[in-house]
């Protein structure tokens, strides 16, 4: 594949190759990201882990898209449980984003443990006051170190509309409207 710069065209490979991966997470810094926990539960068990990589892929049919590392527990028991559900946690929710990205690992064996949820038998669980998104697996992309997972949409549950965000290596808030 190839992609003009500067009246050049010049293949994706040597794009990617020009890009230190330092420059990369540096400039992704100065990217604010609504923080997510994905949750799945069925066959292979009940599991969670925080996430920001998420985006809308279509309201056509409703479709969303996570991004998962590909060798993590929770990749592989969403791609064997064949759903999930993604939570956009709000901004009184740091505790929750903190336990599912594993900070507490080492004190509860259970992330679930201590945290409300709302779920109906069979589903993946609910964060409560989160808004959801809870999906089925439409498709699996493998790219570089992650999988993404693309999902039909089956049911959503509005939540606080205080979203917690990510940016610049610390927890955020919305702020006023410019």
């Amino acid at each position: 594949m190839t992609k003009a710069t500067n009246n050049q065209a010049v293949t994706i490979s040597e794009i990617n190759d020009a890009v230190d991966r330092g420059d990369f997470l540096s400039a992704m810094r100065a990217v604010a990201n609504s923080v997510t926990v994905v949750t799945t539960e069925g066959k292979a068990g009940r599991h969670g882990g925080t996430v920001s990589a998420f985006c809308s892929v279509s309201a056509d049919p409703p479709t969303v898209l996570v991004c998962l590392h590909g060798d993590s527990r929770i990749a592989e028991t969403v791609a064997e449980n064949g759903r999930f559900c993604v939570n956009v946690l709000p901004t009184s929710n740091q505790f929750a984003s903190d336990r599912f990205a594993g900070r507490h690992d080492d004190t509860v064996t259970d992330r679930f443990e201590g945290i409300p949820l709302e779920t109906s038998y069979g589903e993946p669980p609910i964060l409560s006051g989160s808004t959801a998104f809870c999906c089925e697996i439409k498709d699996a992309v493998n790219s570089g170190t992650h999988t993404i997972f693309i999902g039909r949409v089956k049911s959503v549950k509005a939540g606080t509309p205080d979203p917690l965000l990510y940016f610049d290596g610390a927890y955020r808030q919305m702020g006023d409207k410019v």
